[in-house]
């Protein structure tokens, strides 16, 4: 229990009915989710408006309600609270309900189109291997050192965020890694967090069935580097066209990196296998496990960001030679005939030519490249066309198939991609729309030394279908399949 005078502490208030000495159980923006004496607040999403949820909120307990707009129908028994903005409240609120862990915590959150899943897992990793108790925040899953804690957003929502950093402090953690959406950003679910660092890794094609238009998803970006208190570090790509944008007008220490032009994290790509990279960073040569020129910058970032957190140089550079890939991030597995098959969660643009181009540095020159992939429904429609052509550019056969279609026609989700085929290509292209069967198809089509990319859905465990999650494992499906082919 604690005091709404004391969870409203920093909260912009327009207007109080009420008093505000009266002790709260729990804050929720959910009205299904109230108990007796919770704190309610009214939301306005995309799709509702939690102002209808009042009196219901009322009628299941709810002691106190934080609004943008004071109901006509007061009740005297309930605390009436108005702010310009809930969702922002909500964020602060939250920080003051937990006892503000983010600022007993060293927390950085990461923010790009690409790379962000694997920079806060390696992180994650490279800090727990230099004995540290560690926190993580990710779109696969969250983590307390060794407990894992099934994640369903890229960025929690403010109350459920503000919890697991409690629990974090709790439990021990100095450190904690975080993914911050551009979504999360917007809707303010990270509002009141205290951040001692923000990273940058990339901008590309993606949400714009959100954010509209590419000049808004950069701004979103920004915002959260605006935020930034002057006792935190800004780290941003040299080497992305937009991240110097980053930089500016955020009151943090400001930093870069780059493998392309001059910063103050420098790397270099000696050798590029397909087992690992030979790197030269700041001059100090190391082999990671990790695969591709993306994955230089995801390590160089990591580097980065550890030197910035005050670690010894040696043990970095040590720890990260020892680390893995991430789940779903250019996993590969070699059939006994020789046959590459590589799972990759490339969902955009940018992200598919990365890992292809990749797939083109490690291939020796005479093998197929076979590239299966599709797009998600419900998502931004203007980047399927786009996959498509980028697919047929770098391989020799492409299968379009379904990804998680979930509430669109999968075919038409498959025209859209379609039609960004070039003529010329048509015909090195199928289109199957079962990704169970278009997985065997690909593989029947390998000969020994081909290379299979299986792009799209990477970590996932399901595949959506009309709201329903079936069982779906890319990986585990390849396996089978050559198991079965016998490739």
């Amino acid at each position: 229990m604690k005091l709404l005078s004391d969870i409203l502490y920093k909260v912009k208030l327009e207007e109080i009915i009420g008093s505000t000495h009266v002790a709260i159980s729990s804050i929720v923006f959910d009205s299904r989710k109230v108990k007796k004496d919770s704190l309610f607040v009214a939301t306005k999403g995309a799709a509702d408006d939690g102002h209808i949820y009042i009196q219901k909120a009322i009628e299941s307990g709810a002691i106190a309600i934080v609004c943008e707009e004071i109901p006509k129908d007061k009740n005297d028994q309930i605390t009436y609270v108005k702010v310009t903005d809930s969702t922002y409240a909500l964020g602060v609120m939250a920080c003051n309900y937990f006892d503000n862990p983010s600022e007993k915590l060293k927390l950085v959150g990461i923010t790009g189109t690409n790379g962000k899943t694997t920079t806060v897992t390696l992180l994650f990793n490279l800090f727990k291997s230099l004995g540290y108790s560690v926190g993580l925040l990710s779109t696969v899953q969250n983590k307390i050192n060794n407990t894992v804690i099934p994640s369903t957003h890229t960025t929690p929502d403010a109350i459920t965020l503000n919890e697991l950093l409690f629990k974090m402090e709790e439990q021990g953690c100095e450190f904690v890694f975080m993914e911050v959406s551009s979504h999360a950003i917007v809707q303010n679910r990270i509002a009141g967090i205290n951040f001692t660092g923000a990273l940058f890794s990339n901008i590309t094609h993606d949400h714009l069935d959100y954010h509209k238009t590419f000049d808004e998803y950069i701004k979103a970006k920004k915002q959260f580097f605006n935020l930034l208190p002057s006792t935190a570090f800004a780290l941003t790509n040299r080497d992305d066209k937009n991240g110097m944008v980053m930089l500016q007008n955020t009151k943090a220490n400001k930093y870069t990196y780059a493998l392309k032009n001059i910063a103050d994290y420098k790397c270099k790509i000696i050798e590029s296998h397909l087992n690992g990279l030979l790197l030269n960073i700041d001059n100090h040569e190391v082999w990671v496990k990790l695969i591709g020129t993306f994955n230089a910058y995801n390590i160089l970032s990591v580097y980065a960001t550890a030197i910035l957190l005050k670690q010894d140089i040696t043990s970095v550079l040590t720890a990260l030679s020892n680390l893995n890939s991430v789940e779903g991030r250019f996993q590969y597995v070699k059939s006994p005939n020789g046959v590459i098959g590589i799972i990759d969660y490339a969902h955009t643009p940018d992200a598919l030519k990365n890992v292809l181009e990749t797939v083109k540095e490690i291939r020796s020159g005479s093998e197929q490249v076979i590239t299966l992939v599709g797009c998600g429904g419900d998502r931004d429609s203007a980047k399927r066309p786009i996959m498509a052509a980028i697919a047929c550019e770098y391989s020799n056969k492409v299968i379009l198939t379904s990804d998680n279609p979930r509430t669109e026609d999968p075919e038409e989700i498959l025209n859209q991609m379609q039609a960004g085929v070039n003529p010329v290509d048509i015909k090195k292209v199928l289109r199957i729309t079962d990704r169970r069967e278009a997985i065997k198809i690909a593989c029947s089509f390998s000969s020994k030394g081909d290379i299979i990319l299986i792009a799209g859905k990477g970590h996932e465990k399901y595949q959506e279908i009309n709201g329903v999650k079936h069982d779906f494992d890319d990986l585990e499906i390849l396996k089978e399949t050559i198991k079965i082919l016998g490739i």
